[in-house]
């Protein structure tokens, strides 16, 4: 049995000691890093899973970004703990949290990721959006949450300005 709450302050440390366990050395050095550099996150959408014991077992974050001068979701990380693994927890983490930002009035997601993985929830390769590099534009996904949400919308991603 799990509980997944917003993610909190108090949680930061712990989701980021998460991070350090699921990803590789220097994942801060990425560019999706660089556009979340001094940029709050949407913090409605930063979930953890906790079990029984409230041990974190899974967390995910978003981060706002633009493209066209348009809002964009950058959803990642989404990490869970090696002993979860294959539980269904990222899928979870993943599933509410797009139907809360449906709820919440966002159009697009866009993330750097797996499209094998990632198309199962329905993102799919974005040809027209450049990530800034180093950045292989095959894994650039995004996501409708409204119909038509990435029409017109091509071209660099940028930090928020907002």
């Amino acid at each position: 049995m799990y509980q997944l709450e917003e993610e909190t302050e108090a949680d930061w440390w712990e989701v980021e000691a998460l991070y350090d366990l699921c990803f590789a050395p220097g994942r801060t050095a990425l560019s999706s890093y660089r556009l979340r550099d001094g940029v709050p996150t949407v913090a409605a959408l930063c979930g953890v899973l906790r079990d029984a014991d409230n041990i974190l077992a899974a967390a995910i974050r978003y981060w706002p970004v633009e493209v066209a001068e348009q809002d964009v979701l950058l959803l990642g990380p989404v990490a869970v703990h090696p002993t979860r693994q294959g539980e269904g927890l990222g899928g979870l983490l993943i599933t509410e949290s797009l139907a809360e930002a449906r709820k919440l009035g966002w159009e697009r997601v866009l993330l750097v990721g797996d499209a094998p993985y990632y198309g199962r929830f329905g993102f799919r390769k974005l040809p027209d959006v450049v990530m800034p590099p180093p950045t292989n534009p095959d894994r650039v996904l995004g996501l409708e949450l409204v119909a038509g949400g990435w029409k017109g919308v091509a071209g660099p991603v940028v930090k928020a300005r907002r």
